[in-house]
């Protein structure tokens, strides 16, 4: 079966000095493995964002670095959130001839019936399993069908979920997967204060008052790697 290919360089930039590289558009990684020791590379940002388009985590990847090529696998991709941008990469080397472990999204496939017939809403509580199987034989992803799912409590376990050959689901077989519930019922709308009688009096010596309006401003979060929060408040006078 043919694999992605992709060409790294040794690296020498370590630490905080990586920053130089990503400018340079280097991504900076790491390969290791079992009974490896690990090894600092630097990949093409452009390449790897071709291959891993291809690959994802679970597609294999011959590595070509230190003047050799082996199959690896994507692991701890890291992101700055906030600017969507790559910031390092691990590879990890993988012998073909053992199974490995790796995390796979769960796909819905059709529509329940109970969503066609307006009964109920599918409600999917896991979006991932974690699988074993040699490393030629991780799916991109399991799919499973909800057409069946009729009636409210409906449900479909880990332990229905049916796996490709050659791959074994380690998640907790009880986990529910997706549950067909009732639908939300939608909150009435307040209803509109009642209008003063025409020709009511004010009691004397009395006034209205407007109440003043509040504004507050939530926290904002960034989603960059040192996961820093900041928080900014305005008063209005």
């Amino acid at each position: 079966m043919k694999h992605a290919q992709l060409k790294a360089e040794d690296r020498t930039v370590l630490g905080k000095k990586v920053k130089k590289l990503r400018h340079e558009g280097y991504l900076p990684g790491n390969v290791y493995g079992k009974g490896l020791n690990s090894h600092a590379i630097q990949v093409k940002l452009m390449d790897f964002e071709n291959v891993y388009k291809e690959a994802g985590e679970t597609g294999l990847i011959d590595l070509t670095y230190d003047g050799k090529t082996k199959p690896v696998l994507v692991k701890n991709l890291q992101m700055n959130y906030a600017t969507r941008t790559l910031l390092h990469v691990d590879f990890y080397q993988v012998n073909l001839k053992e199974k490995v472990k790796a995390t796979v999204p769960v796909v819905l496939v059709g529509e329940a019936q109970a969503v066609t017939n307006k009964i109920g809403l599918v409600l999917q509580n896991i979006s991932d399993v974690e699988v074993e199987a040699l490393p030629d034989k991780l799916p991109e992803n399991i799919e499973i069908s909800v057409e069946h799912l009729s009636q409210i409590g409906d449900q479909i376990t880990i332990a229905d979920m049916k796996a490709p050959d050659d791959v074994t689901i380690l998640t907790d077989p009880a986990q529910t997967v997706v549950k067909i519930v009732e639908p939300t019922a939608e909150e009435p709308e307040p209803e509109a204060p009642a209008e003063a009688e025409e020709g009511a009096e004010t009691p004397e010596g009395e006034t209205k008052e407007g109440e003043e309006g509040e504004e507050s401003d939530g926290n904002k979060d960034s989603g960059d790697n040192s996961q820093e929060k900041s928080a900014t408040e305005d008063k209005k006078e």
